[in-house]
């Protein structure tokens, strides 16, 4: 079911000012310090910690990025990618991860993300690569 592509035109469009980004992380708890600092400098930001919940969401709201761990319940997250974008193509996807190899990073970087983030590095990179998908929206 959720692999099934379907037209979202009833979806609340935020327009080229959207500022709303969906974390999407099993571990909720570890995403606060993120989410804090995503507010802080002028962000919507919701969490989900399932991908079916987050899909319900990107159904009905548009947003402009979605930051999305590796390992998510049932389902890598480099194996989601595909399911979020048949939803909306133009989402920009962040993706995450606490432990990297060879293996991971190999096939993150096959998926149409726009930054591969390991979790263990500065906080500040990741709110950075946000603010930057948010700036190149701004200029289309």
């Amino acid at each position: 079911m959720l692999n099934k592509v379907i037209s979202y035109p009833e979806r609340k469009a935020m327009g080229s000012d959207c500022k709303r980004i969906l974390i999407i992380d099993p571990d909720i708890m570890s995403v606060y310090p993120l989410y804090s600092d995503l507010i802080r400098e002028g962000f919507e930001v919701e969490t989900s910690c399932n991908l079916r919940e987050a899909v319900d969401r990107i159904k009905d709201i548009k947003f402009c990025c979605v930051i999305m761990d590796v390992d998510l319940p049932r389902i890598k997250g480099y194996d989601a990618v595909s399911i979020l974008l048949a939803i909306d193509p133009d989402l920009k996807i962040i993706m995450t991860t606490n432990k990297n190899s060879l293996e991971i990073e190999s096939e993150v970087r096959k998926q149409d993300i726009v930054y591969y983030y390991i979790k263990s590095f500065d906080r500040g990179e990741l709110v950075e690569a946000v603010q930057d998908v948010y700036q190149r929206q701004q200029r289309l």
